[in-house]
């Protein structure tokens, strides 16, 4: 019985010696067929993607911000890759495809998902 587990530690032992051999050392890096490190550029481009997503976001809220007679709080702007989704809610009908405008002319928006709606009046009437 004893050996049984004194094989089965050996073998944990070899299976974890192996496995961390496999992953790189701090220090070293892992190159991809390009040369390029490939630890450091997947670890560095999904924090740019995210910021380039949220400026696009900021500017998108700009753009809206800039016409008074939108009321731009109830309106929740996602950004990702270029691509641009408007939720919320408008005070008018023709405000619906007047924000989709805007968000289109900002520079760096690809495509504009609409989901906005028009606000219902307190009472719903």
């Amino acid at each position: 019985m004893k050996s049984i587990q004194a094989r089965a530690l050996v073998i944990a032992t070899l299976i974890l010696a192996a496995s961390s051999n496999a992953w790189s050392q701090p220090g070293q890096t892992a190159s991809g067929a390009s040369g390029t490190p490939a630890v450091e550029a997947s670890a560095a481009s999904p924090v740019s993607a995210r910021k380039a997503n949220r400026a696009l976001r900021r500017q998108v809220y700009a753009a809206i911000g800039k016409h008074k007679e939108i009321s731009a709080g109830s309106i929740s702007v996602i950004a990702k890759g270029g691509a641009v989704t408007l939720n919320g809610t408008v005070t008018d009908a023709s405000q619906i495809n007047q924000v989709e405008e805007i968000a289109k002319s900002v520079p760096g928006v690809t495509s504009v998902t609409n989901k906005l709606t028009v606000q219902k009046p307190f009472g719903g009437m």
